[in-house]
Formats: C-alpha cells, sequence, structure tokens
C-alpha cells in the first residue's frame, strides 16, 4: 500500500525575488536572485544538487520549453532538468518532482524552481490559451477570468441563502486583510493598504468582482531545495528542520461542466485534494490543526469560497470567519500573512513555490513581529489553475519537526 510522502523530505532552504513590474531584470536576473539566496539558505554548493525541476507557464515568452534555460544560467553540473506545466499549480508542481525524486532515493538532494515574467507578454492580464481546446474556444470566446470567477459568488449566494451584499462585505474583508499584510512586506508588488470602503467603491471589473477583488500581473521567481531528513541533520544539526507532510493534486474529471453534478459554489478538485492530504499528513480536524495558510486568491470570492472547501470553515460558514477576524493575521489561522496573490500578483510558474517560502519562513520565526504568525507548526499553501468548472488544484503541508 502507498505510504505517501509524509517525513520523508525536509526543506534544506528557499529563496524568493521581490515580486513586481521587474522590467530591470531578465529572467535569468530572477533566477539568480531566487537561488543564491536559497544556496545560501540551504548551506551548500552548486554541485550537491543532483537534479532540479523547473516550473514556467508561458513557456514561449520567456525561458522556453526544456530544462536547458535552469542549466545555462545557474551553470548546474550536467544534472537531470525536468520543465513542469500545470496551469497555476505549476510550482508546486516542481516542488512535488524535487520531493518525489528524494523521498525514492533516486537523489540525494534536489532543486525547485518556479519562474515567470509575465510583464513581458504584453498582455495587461494572462494570454489566451487554447489550453481547454477548439471547443473552448468555440463555447465561450468571450470568456474572462474574472467573469468566470465572479459566478462563484452567484452561485455561493444562491447555495447558501446569503445575500449578496454579506457575500461582498466578506470578500472586501479577504482584500482588505492581504493588503495590511502586504504593506508591511518589502518583497510585495502592491504594498499600500486600503480601506474596506475603498474596496467596496472601486469600480466593478464583473459583478460582483471591483478592482480590489482581482490579482494582478508580476514577475517572479521563488525556488527551494529539499533532502532527505538525515542530511539535514547532518547539515544543520542545531537548527529546527521543515518536513513536507503532504503533496496532493486533483485535476478535474469533466463532471463540473459537463454532467450537472457540480453546484458552482466551491471546487471538487480543492475538496479532493484537500482530504487527500489531510490522510497524507495524519491530520483529522484542519480546524484545529493547521497554523496558517496560503491559498490561491485569484480572485477575493476564490479564498471566500477554498475555505469551505479545505474543510476550515463549515459549508455557508466562511463568510462569518471571514469577518470575525479568524483568518486575519492575529487571528486563529492567519490566511495569506505575506499578502497573497493579491498584493504579490501572479507570475504563474513562481507563485506555488513563493507561498511554500512564506510559510517555510514563517515555520522558521524568521519574520519581524508586526507580521510574524503566532508558534505555527502546520501550514498549508493552495493552489488553483483553469477556471472553475475544469481545473488543477495542489495542497501542500509542511511543518516544523
Amino acid at each position: 500500500m502507498a505510504e505517501g510522502i509524509k517525513d520523508k523530505v525536509v526543506i534544506l532552504g528557499m529563496g524568493c525575488t521581490r515580486f513586481g513590474e521587474r522590467w530591470d531584470a531578465s529572467p535569468e536576473d530572477l533566477l539568480i536572485e531566487a537561488f543564491l539566496e536559497c544556496l545560501e539558505d540551504a548551506g551548500i554548493e552548486k554541485k550537491d544538487i543532483q537534479a532540479a525541476w523547473l516550473s514556467t507557464h508561458i513557456d514561449e515568452i520567456n525561458v522556453g520549453k526544456g530544462g536547458n534555460f535552469l542549466g545555462l544560467t545557474l551553470h548546474l553540473p550536467f544534472i537531470p532538468i525536468t520543465r513542469t506545466e500545470n496551469f497555476c499549480a505549476s510550482g508546486t508542481e516542481a516542488f512535488r518532482g524535487a520531493c518525489y525524486g528524494v523521498a525514492s532515493g533516486a537523489y540525494d538532494i534536489a532543486l525547485a524552481v518556479g519562474i515567470e515574467k509575465l510583464k513581458d507578454t504584453g498582455y495587461g492580464g494572462l494570454p489566451d490559451s487554447p489550453a481547454f481546446g477548439q471547443m473552448a474556444q468555440m463555447i465561450m470566446p468571450n470568456a474572462t477570468a474574472p467573469g468566470m470567477f465572479a459566478q462563484l459568488a452567484s452561485a455561493y449566494s444562491a447555495r447558501y441563502g446569503i445575500p449578496m451584499e454579506k457575500v461582498k462585505e466578506a470578500m472586501a474583508h479577504v482584500s482588505w486583510k492581504s493588503h495590511q499584510n502586504g504593506a508591511k512586506n518589502p518583497r510585495a508588488h502592491l504594498r499600500r493598504p486600503v480601506t474596506k470602503e475603498q474596496i467596496m467603491a472601486a469600480p466593478m471589473i464583473a459583478y460582483p468582482l471591483g478592482l480590489f477583488d482581482c490579482c494582478g500581473v508580476s514577475d517572479g521567481c521563488a525556488c527551494a531545495i529539499v533532502t532527505t531528513p538525515e542530511i539535514a541533520r547532518k547539515l544543520k544539526p542545531n537548527e529546527d528542520l521543515v518536513k513536507v507532510k503532504a503533496l496532493q493534486v486533483s485535476v478535474s474529471s469533466g463532471e463540473e461542466v459537463w454532467y450537472n453534478k457540480w453546484d458552482g459554489a466551491g471546487m471538487l478538485t480543492t475538496r479532493t485534494a484537500a482530504k487527500k492530504a489531510y490522510e497524507e499528513a495524519g491530520i483529522k480536524d484542519p480546524r484545529k490543526e493547521i497554523s496558517m495558510m496560503e491559498v490561491h486568491d485569484c480572485f477575493s470570492i476564490t479564498e471566500l469560497v477554498t475555505m469551505e472547501d479545505l474543510g476550515i470553515s463549515e459549508p455557508g460558514g466562511a463568510p462569518e470567519d471571514i469577518l470575525s477576524g479568524f483568518f486575519d493575521l492575529n487571528g486563529e489561522i492567519p490566511c495569506q500573512s505575506d499578502g497573497g496573490l493579491k498584493c504579490f500578483g501572479h507570475p504563474i510558474g513562481a507563485s506555488g513555490l513563493r507561498m511554500l517560502y512564506e510559510v517555510y519562513n514563517q515555520l522558521l520565526g524568521r519574520w519581524p513581529e508586526d507580521r510574524a504568525v503566532k508558534n505555527p507548526k502546520l501550514g498549508l499553501t493552495h493552489n488553483l489553475g483553469g477556471v472553475p468548472n475544469q481545473n488543477v488544484c495542489s495542497v501542500a503541508i509542511i511543518g516544523r519537526d
């Protein structure tokens, strides 16, 4: 029987660039910026890395389709490099590859990198993608990301009989919370706090999503070096270790859009991946055992429904939890302590590893007191790629030894 990955892999080091409109930096510059921090944090030399996984989504614009970009830029010593792409879960997918490589015994030390320079695409948002096939181009040619995710709010309001004004109030708190946290983070793209009044009065993008309910587009890179617990203890005998507790991915089967089994008020992939991740990590009650979260807040309504899909809030209970401050930085389970996608933007290949970077450093108690989570033990990251009715979800759980 499969055992899962719990406690078989340790994060030895991580690095992350400042996210933003990095017109001053090439993809190579961003990679080196994140990698040098990661290598120093790991306390090893480049020659110790035995394999690498590279995540990027819009490959035609920046780094190409293979792994050469990583090997050539970092002058890695002729090691195997695998490029991964799985929509917005791409960064976590690279991390999963590196972790599985170590857990299998194939490698002692592996590298995972996520990078994207979306500003160089020339689009205001994400470029159009043929990934959903010709059928999608015919049946939803005018669909936009805000338009499709806005429907989550309508479906959620109808499903639980919660007035839309209450849903919008909770969405405003989600955005307000992220901006409060992002303002304290020197690596965030958007660092200006806003009031709930500003959020509620902002121009409408796709009802009920206003300007501040949507994450932006940015450039960034993040990376991780992973190894076995035995090697980590030898390299860092006097330091706390952060172990991987669970890594799960779930991909839509098609039943959401084709068979009318989906009510549109949440994500079946998130519910599936979360359930499997909790089983793998040995978590019985996530509301009591998870210390902090970084979730895929591409839109504020996505974060709201994710709280229920992850089993943290009861069905229909997320708005009350959000408005009570349960997910604030000083709440019971802080969510987006670094500002989230809302303040970092979403360079697709990098976001999953950026989330892990935040949880990893919070677990090690490295951040200033004004933005530190109190005594975290287990942290969860969540990525959602695609659109609400056909998507991929990854859930990762890491924790202190």
